[in-house]
């Protein structure tokens, strides 16, 4: 860059804004994972030195550390080397400017387990999570990495097994959690009748734009839960096509700018889950 005619030219100000753009993308790749916490404190500390030695005129050491920056980005490299390769892997599986398969793939797995489920009458709390997170809750259950399977979903519910108590989390088309306890709604305008399940769906739904889907354990009656209302009485053509207009409709009418942004804060909240299994283990 080379200001000093003055005000700075359109070359400058591009640069300005790839650089702005460069580290955006960097912070929002590392949010929410112990590498941003790393991160962040080799920043502040280096800065803190330099100012400190700056300040206080210890010359060989701000030259020392001015030489150690230019070997700071292969220092990085090499220190989150685990958390790069798994968050290239992550979009890797990603499918940014292409069609849109696996939201397809996803409706279809859903209700063909949901078909099984209320076919024998077992109650399902199933989220599939969208742009609002939920950590929270998932923390509440098992932590899972698996494909979206229908035999493996429905698999989940059936009575007596571990994990069948409870809710299941859904993320980017990854099946993420299960035996989750989901908030429950305290609206005095639902019906008295509903039963744990559909206010679970719907407390959810209260505090994130996730869809929930409900089967009753005692009907076998299918519904949906989303921003707060609850659809009952839908069969599967119903919410087969509910699912397509929220997930795969939504999807093409989203900028593709937007979409490269989503899968980049997906890989981060991937990267923190990936890192919780390795140094925590399974919890409960």
């Amino acid at each position: 860059m080379n200001w000093a005619g003055g005000l700075p030219g359109p070359k400058d100000i591009i640069e300005i804004l790839i650089l702005a753009a460069l580290f955006y993308y960097i912070m929002l790749f590392f949010r929410g994972t112990r590498a941003a916490q790393i991160l962040s404190g080799l920043v502040i500390s280096l800065a803190i030195l330099l100012l400190i030695t700056s300040f206080f005129q210890l010359y060989t050491l701000n030259w020392l550390l001015q030489k150690f920056m230019v070997y700071l980005a292969v220092a990085l490299i090499v220190i989150f080397q685990p958390e790069i390769r798994r968050a290239l892997a992550e979009l890797g599986k990603q499918h940014i400017f292409g069609g849109y398969a696996a939201e397809r793939s996803l409706v279809d797995n859903v209700v063909r387990a949901v078909a099984i489920l209320s076919e024998r009458k077992i109650g399902a709390l199933i989220a599939i999570e969208r742009e609002i997170g939920t950590r929270a809750v998932q923390e509440t259950g098992t932590r899972l990495d698996s494909r979206v399977d229908a035999e493996l979903l429905a698999s989940l519910f059936f009575p007596h097994t571990p994990l069948h108590d409870g809710g299941v989390i859904i993320r980017d088309n990854r099946i993420v959690a299960a035996g989750c306890i989901f908030p429950l709604s305290h609206d005095e305008r639902l019906a008295r009748t509903l039963g744990t399940r559909h206010r679970a769906a719907v407390g959810l739904s209260e505090e994130t734009d996730a869809i929930i889907v409900v089967v009753s354990e005692e009907t076998g009656t299918i519904s949906v839960a989303y921003r707060g209302r609850l659809r009952q009485g839908l069969d599967q053509h119903r919410l087969r096509r509910y699912l397509e207009e929220l997930l795969v409709r939504s999807r093409k009418a989203e900028p593709v700018m937007e979409r490269v942004k989503k899968r980049i804060d997906v890989s981060a909240a991937d990267l923190a889950a990936s890192e919780d299994e390795t140094g925590e283990g399974t919890s409960r």
